[in-house]
């Protein structure tokens, strides 16, 4: 049995929307015909090659939807193609997934320019488009494709290095689509608004396959925009959405209106929102937004559970065998549990936090395509590690702490850079943050914090240097080294195409020659009187700052040009 082909061939004779969006609208029994035309010739074009891979260069349009399922039919498997990427980087996704076909648009295929893919590329929107007519009227397969037959290759969003193809079977995709189902009583009845890309595994995994296996409606927007949300869901009447990142905080800079709070919307479910936007998303536009947390390589998901504390995920995995703990990544040693003052500071992060790992081998991941060292880096000693930093509280709560990447090591204390965000996040003139380690002159790190500001925000170095001042002071969960050491001020917070912060490229800019965006910091040599006053970084503070790294025989770090920017 194969519960994702079972719900495509399920699409047949249905009346009722399928799919819906920007100028068009597909009846379930269109959509399964327009598949079954694609499963037929990925089929007979598929047949001689190494491996039935087909490359999706496309947006959020029809055409994405029913290659996918055509592929689900066929047994071919999907590579979704990050339509940002470009030239030697694109060329290598295509070629490291052995793609035996490209499909895309004819506004995409300028991307292709100069570039020698050596496969055959279809345009679904040109004169190629005409390949499809022999197809129309094929009939679905008289057999469908096994549950363990390979349908995606997803590209991780990781920070270091090229991306790794995650690959990912029918019988996987839909497990994670039924939990969703079930969990959020998705129904015919309701639509999913698809505003993610659906190249990442968030669109598919928690949008597309859970609607598909309810047998709803799945309301497209070609790329995501924020000034659009609003009036789509309502023209949609969508009640369901899913999220990375920082869109939430796009959204919620738009203007607010009267009628914000008049929309068929009600749950949104995503990663990375924060708890301060979630609750801001939900008084202004009475939509709950669920916080998951899960790997896209599928090998630890945390089950949601609306009874969490605030800051906490969940207590225990989705799976039925799932052991998650939070371990010293040097020792394998559980870590103890976190602990918290009065006030909801985290008292002993440099014990408490490690990494999350899954300790069964029973587990979902299935591999990166080409990649045997990444997998065999993820499998280890019969444990799923995560790469992701955790605390978990004494009762079971586990509690993000920021990636692998995001360790900081402040004072011989271990710090959780969500923490941190979390907190800067109340500042009223932030849009959003970003926390990143720099280094110490001494030893160890620093904390730096980068923030783009919201639009009605002063703009006066000496204004905001008060304002955070005043703010950080009073705010009673703040550690005192949890201060950022800088404070960067950016235009536009850089992120990934599936809209997660881009740290890599904050700690890889220069610290003195940060363009037109103000730089705040703290002195060094306040810190016993407590003195949180922050001051412009400017030229003879550079000066000061390179003599203390020399005197402490960390002058490279200057030369690097890692201070502050990493």
């Amino acid at each position: 049995m194969n519960a994702l082909a079972d719900a495509v061939l399920a699409q047949r004779g249905g009346a009722g929307p399928a799919l819906v969006g920007e100028g068009f609208r597909l009846s379930r029994d269109a959509t399964l015909r327009m598949a079954c035309a694609r499963a037929a010739l990925l089929r007979e074009r598929l047949a001689g090659a190494a491996y039935p891979h087909v490359g999706l260069l496309l947006e959020n349009t029809p055409e994405y939807v029913v290659w996918l399922e055509g592929a689900v039919l066929a047994g071919a498997t999907v590579v979704g193609v990050n339509p940002t990427r470009r030239g030697p980087d694109l060329l290598r996704d295509i070629r490291h997934t052995d793609c035996a076909l490209l499909v895309t648009e004819t506004r995409l295929l300028p991307l292709l320019d100069g570039l020698a893919v050596g496969v055959p590329v279809l345009v679904v929107d040109g004169p190629d488009h005409a390949a499809l007519a022999p197809y129309a009227d094929a009939a679905p397969p008289a057999a469908v494709p096994g549950p363990d037959t390979r349908l995606l290759l997803t590209f991780t969003s990781g920070s270091t290095g090229a991306p790794k193809a995650v690959m990912c079977s029918q019988g996987r995709l839909a497990r994670a689509g039924d939990k969703l189902r079930e969990q959020f009583r998705l129904t015919a009845a309701d639509t999913g608004y698809g505003c993610m890309p659906l190249f990442h595994g968030n669109a598919l995994m928690g949008l597309w396959a859970p609607l598909l296996l309810a047998g709803g409606t799945i309301a497209l927007r070609r790329r995501f925009s924020a000034s659009r949300f609003l009036d789509d869901v309502r023209e949609f009447d969508a009640g369901y959405f899913t999220y990375v990142g920082r869109a939430i905080s796009y959204v919620l800079a738009t203007p607010p209106r009267a009628e914000d709070g008049d929309n068929p919307v009600r749950l949104g479910f995503g990663t990375e929102a924060g708890a301060v936007d979630a609750a801001r998303f939900e008084r202004r536009f009475g939509c709950r937004l669920v916080e998951g947390y899960g790997s896209s390589e599928g090998g630890c998901n945390l089950q949601q559970d609306p009874a969490a504390p605030p800051g906490a995920v969940g207590r225990k995995g989705s799976g039925p065998h799932d052991d998650l703990a939070v371990v010293d990544p040097e020792t394998g040693r559980e870590c103890p549990r976190s602990r918290f003052d009065a006030a909801g500071r985290l008292l002993n992060g440099d014990e408490a936090i490690g990494e999350l790992v899954n300790r069964t081998a029973r587990v979902g991941f299935e591999g990166y395509w080409r990649n045997e060292a990444a997998g065999a880096a993820r499998l280890r000693d019969g444990w799923y590690w995560t790469g992701d930093l955790f605390h978990r509280d004494a009762e079971g709560w586990f509690r993000f702490a920021g990636r692998s990447a995001d360790w900081l090591r402040v004072d011989s204390e271990n710090l959780a850079v969500a923490d941190i965000e979390n907190i800067l996040a109340r500042w009223e003139p932030a849009a959003a943050v970003a926390v990143y380690a720099v280094p110490d002159p001494v030893a160890g790190d620093q904390v730096m914090a980068a923030v783009e500001l919201r639009p009605d925000a002063a703009r006066r170095a000496g204004e905001l240097a008060a304002s955070l001042r005043e703010f950080l002071a009073g705010q009673p969960d703040l550690g005192t080294k949890m201060p950022p050491r800088f404070v960067r001020f950016v235009a536009r917070m850089p992120v990934t195409a599936t809209h997660k912060t881009a740290k890599t490229g904050l700690r890889g800019e220069r610290w003195d020659a940060v363009g037109t965006d103000a730089l705040l910091w703290r002195p060094y040599g306040r810190e016993e009187a407590g003195d949180l006053a922050y001051r412009p970084f400017e030229a003879p503070d550079a000066a000061e700052l390179a003599a203390v790294f020399a005197e402490h025989g960390r002058a490279e770090l200057i030369e690097r040009n890692q201070v502050p920017g990493g």
